[in-house]
């Protein structure tokens, strides 16, 4: 099969995220079951107009908007069996209308919600009216049962279009390791608004009360970050740590030496960092939200929090700083859930998807 995938980011680029590392896990075993995938998308500073990444052919074709003119042009320059338009940043890249070939759409999560946190009034509904156009598709894919139903019930997909297919995990680059002397709370991700770094800060006060040598660290950069700093600084926190952006030794270190990590975003696709720390062998606390709930097992491999209440998070990361029997039973069950998915599976699983998709044309 000849494959071509279009994304506004490779996996290089540097604010890349999950999905780029989706696109590089399963590019890579399409590649190695015979296969020839190439990767369209922006170009960003320092980077090559092309280059090759386990056997992924990256063409890097234009800027952050005008790459949304240029893919059009693109489609039928080649004779590909596939155009997979990967929609991670809430436009949708069209391609049903430019070409007969046939075309997936992969979904990591909807941004109804999230646009209106993020933009300004008018944006924001000029891009979510765009964004329903993922009705159109006639084959998607969902990394959720939450993005499944978002889909279904935000957008006015039918559910007969959507086939979910889960994320992995390299289960050997995430391993346990010793933990931290010191209860250390982690949180890791881009510092966007919609993540509401905001809400672990006001819940960190409640624990710094209780537990005073407990540890926050926070991990990643994002056009939010001086924010977070500033209200960090305004609530007195002392330990709280910002790292910035870490490479993937630290960030593994990280992630198997803290005692829980958390997430309080509005909504997320599925959390790629909380089944990364439960490989670990980390368990997580979140906010009982779309994707955290399929990422975390309530009770069993982490604890969920009633949506925006600062204080449930906090009890919460309580519960688990302060309950070692309860702590380890998470972290041995987050540890043996994660080992369910393999990019292994996650690839053989998107392989027959397409060739069904391809026999049913």
């Amino acid at each position: 099969m000849k494959i071509l995938w279009i994304n506004h980011r490779d996996p290089k680029h540097p604010n890349s995220g999950g999905s780029e590392i989706r696109i590089r896990e399963i590019g890579k075993r399409l590649v190695q079951n015979g296969n020839s995938v190439k990767l369209v998308c922006e170009r960003w500073p320092g980077s090559k107009n092309t280059e090759s990444l386990d056997g992924i052919e990256i063409e890097r074709v234009a800027s952050k908007y005008s790459i949304h003119l240029k893919t059009p042009f693109l489609l039928n320059k080649d004779d590909y069996d596939f155009v997979i338009d990967d929609i991670a940043h809430a436009i949708p890249w069209e391609s049903q209308f430019f070409t007969n070939k046939c075309v997936i759409a992969q979904v990591h999560h909807v941004h109804q919600e999230v646009l209106k946190f993020e933009l300004n009034p008018i944006l924001a509904n000029m891009i979510a009216i765009s964004e329903k156009t993922i009705k159109y598709y006639n084959n998607i894919i969902a990394v959720s049962e939450s993005t499944k139903n978002a889909l279904i019930h935000d957008l006015g997909v039918s559910k007969n279009k959507i086939k979910i297919i889960t994320n992995g995990i390299d289960l050997a680059h995430y391993k346990p390791s010793a933990k931290a002397c010191s209860p250390t709370i982690l949180w890791v991700g881009r510092v966007k608004r919609y993540k509401r770094v905001d809400h672990v800060l006001s819940a960190f006060t409640l624990i710094a009360k209780q537990i005073p040598n407990a540890k926050l660290i926070i991990v990643g950069n994002g056009d939010y970050l001086e924010n977070i700093k500033k209200i960090a600084e305004n609530l007195h926190l002392s330990n709280v740590i910002f790292t910035g952006a870490v490479d993937e030794k630290k960030k593994v270190s990280l992630m198997a030496s803290s005692w829980v990590i958390v997430s309080s975003s509005l909504t997320e696709g599925w959390g790629m960092t909380i089944t990364e720390s439960a490989a670990c062998g980390t368990p997580a606390v979140a906010y009982d939200v779309a994707g955290l709930r399929d990422s975390i097992r309530n009770n069993e491999t982490g604890l969920l929090a009633s949506d925006g209440n600062n204080k449930a998070l906090a009890q919460a990361l309580l519960r688990v700083l302060q309950d070692e029997q309860l702590r380890v039973a998470l972290s041995e069950n987050a540890l043996r859930w994660a080992t369910e998915f393999s990019w292994d599976k996650v690839a053989k699983e998107f392989i027959d998807f397409l060739e069904l998709t391809n026999n049913g044309r």
